[in-house]
């Protein structure tokens, strides 16, 4: 184990180190998460004027004469979730200049003009444009940091157009975008996630902020395809989404670690360092349960989804809301809280035999002590 943390240490923490703190993905990561209680809020809207309660939708009725309460959820909805891909233009662009130390506002400005010329009217402004948007947030910005600082350069905005420009991004999505969303709905792409994640962390990586900038290119999208489904009567096209994994996999932090919470609490009471995270009987001890407890939960979860016994995540709740809780909302459903509580004691129940183990060891060290 010593041989194989010092090789990663050597080989592979430079090299993620690099990536995670890429210019781009940095930039990405940021746009997101600047828009995200935006996001929240338009997820809780549709949450709200969809909610599987008879007596509450009777009753909202009741007391506005009909549907019109529903207006005001769309309303939310417009202001948030159907113009994201406006905010992801302006605010990508934004913070690459600002990472050069350009004018960030005029690049985010000069990125929102070029979604609109080029993007806005081939994918649209909700989350179908977000990959568009992010092609031309680091173009643009890309393009405009370089040119802004040269007083012999004079950008000419043409008077149109081609048609031929906007069939090419039209292509582009087509090709790229769609194939892409494909990992949303692929076992092998959760199991990747839940994989990596805790990997990162055990070496001082911050995992979740590493593989952010995938799941939130994926997430809006995934989530309004899925909702629209639903509300059509069809089944919901993609399972691997953000509340997907924050609900059923990431309980108490990546890892999985409630469960080990609640296990010290059960069977490693009698072992006052563990009970202060110390003296955890070796690195195997904690990397092997660290690494499996997120795979094992993601596969529950997404074959309880897939064979329909979970409806899909289409509600994305605050971060902090409380396990299980999560999973009702993030569902709208009571199996998305069953199914969070079978993982939170099917992870307890991986932790339990390291914690009992490192327990025992501790006894046996303070006997000897004695």
């Amino acid at each position: 184990m010593d041989k194989f943390t010092a090789f990663m240490e050597k080989h592979f923490i430079p090299v993620a180190s690099k990536v995670g703190s890429q210019r781009h993905l940095v930039a990405i990561r940021d746009a997101f998460l600047v828009s995200m209680p935006l996001m929240i809020l338009g997820a809780l809207a549709v949450m709200i004027n969809n909610l599987p309660i008879p007596d509450f939708q009777n009753l909202m009725n009741a007391i506005f004469g009909g549907e019109a309460w529903k207006g005001f959820g769309g309303a939310v909805w417009n202001g948030t979730f159907a113009i994201l891909s406006v905010f992801i233009a302006f605010l990508l662009a934004y913070n690459i200049a600002y990472s050069y130390k350009k004018d960030a506002v005029a690049t985010g400005v000069v990125s929102l003009a070029c979604f609109f010329t080029l993007g806005a009217a081939v994918s649209g402004m909700s989350s179908t444009g977000l990959f568009v948007a992010l092609i031309v947030g680091i173009v643009s910005a890309e393009i405009f940091t370089r040119l802004i600082d040269n007083p012999k350069l004079v950008i000419k905005m043409p008077d149109g157009v081609p048609p031929a420009v906007a069939k090419a991004f039209a292509s582009f999505y087509q090709l790229v975008q769609q194939p892409f969303m494909g990992l949303a709905n692929s076992y092998g792409s959760a199991l990747l996630i839940a994989f990596i994640t805790p990997f990162l962390w055990f070496f001082g990586l911050h995992g979740a902020n590493m593989i952010d900038p995938f799941m939130q290119t994926i997430n809006a999208l995934a989530i309004e395809a899925n909702v629209k489904a639903i509300e059509a009567g069809k089944a919901a096209p993609y399972i691997v989404n953000k509340p997907f994994i924050d609900s059923f996999v990431n309980m108490g932090g990546t890892g999985v670690t409630l469960g080990l919470v609640i296990a010290i609490y059960l069977f490693g009471h009698k072992n006052k360092p563990y009970m202060v995270v110390n003296n955890l009987a070796a690195a195997p001890g904690i990397f092997i349960p660290f690494i499996i407890t997120p795979m094992v939960c993601v596969t529950i979860a997404y074959f309880a989804t897939k064979a329909g016994l979970v409806p899909a995540a289409t509600v994305m709740p605050p971060w902090v809301t409380p396990p299980i809780i999560g999973g009702i909302l993030a569902t709208k459903s009571i199996a998305g809280g069953i199914l969070a509580a079978v993982n939170l004691a099917v992870s307890t129940l991986i932790y339990a035999p390291f914690v009992i183990m490192a327990t025992m060891q501790e006894q046996q060290k303070e006997q000897s002590a004695k």
